[in-house]
């Protein structure tokens, strides 16, 4: 038994819940409350991961992210970042696939919010910016909640973004779910059970957490 996927996959998955959450949370206040008309377009591009095909949307970061392109090439020479076939490509590609799980909750939040709570910041003198994080997201903790659970959860059970930007190098980019599918290519079930079941207790209890805080909430609040 080789724990290094689950470890390598909890990791990515913590590593992308944290930078999601720092784009999310500007890029969902401007979505709830523009009405820009690029708004649709935005909300489009964000929206994409949830409709199309993982490979599909792996095979266009593997090209873009290849040094054999202009894009991947620059990122390789300035930045000396390789993205292909390394840890640093699964956390970008990671990113961009679960970011319509953080924005959604976190968006939807902030849309709901009575627009008094925000003018009443804004008549005692808070900037944009403190009423954003000292008055509105406070009164978002479940929505919060949501974004974190689901963008962790989300990133530990990707499979063909990762197995397309990342490969199956093991150490570096052999998450569980490929470990799995290994094993199972390998007709070795029992290990491929354990793996399995660790990945469906750990993603049970945390989305079980989710519901019993979000149910808590809604009695504070008599719904």
């Amino acid at each position: 038994m080789d724990w290094s996927p689950l470890l390598l996959t909890f990791e990515l998955a913590a590593v992308t819940t944290i930078i999601l959450l720092v784009i999310s949370i500007p890029l969902s206040a401007w979505l709830a409350n523009s009405k820009s008309r690029l708004k649709p377009v935005i909300e489009t591009l964000v929206s994409m991961p949830l409709v199309l095909p993982p490979t599909v949307l792996g095979f266009y970061f593997l090209m873009a992210f290849s040094p054999n392109n202009a894009f991947g090439e620059w990122i390789n020479e300035w930045l000396g970042i390789k993205l292909v076939f390394s840890f640093p490509g699964l956390v970008v590609a990671s990113v961009l696939y679960s970011l319509p799980f953080m924005v959604h909750p976190i968006q939807c939040g902030l849309s709901g919010l009575p627009i008094s709570i925000k003018e009443a910041a804004y008549v005692m003198g808070k900037s944009k910016l403190t009423t954003l994080f000292r008055v509105q997201l406070p009164n978002i903790k479940p929505a919060l909640l949501t974004g974190i659970v689901l963008s962790f959860a989300h990133t530990v059970g990707e499979f063909g973004v990762v197995l397309m930007i990342g490969g199956n190098i093991p150490g570096k980019t052999k998450v569980a779910s490929i470990a799995i599918y290994d094993e199972v290519e390998a007709l070795n079930y029992g290990t491929a059970n354990v793996y399995s079941m660790i990945l469906f207790a750990i993603t049970f209890c945390i989305l079980l957490a989710v519901y019993l805080v979000n149910g808590k909430h809604l009695k504070k609040l008599g719904r």
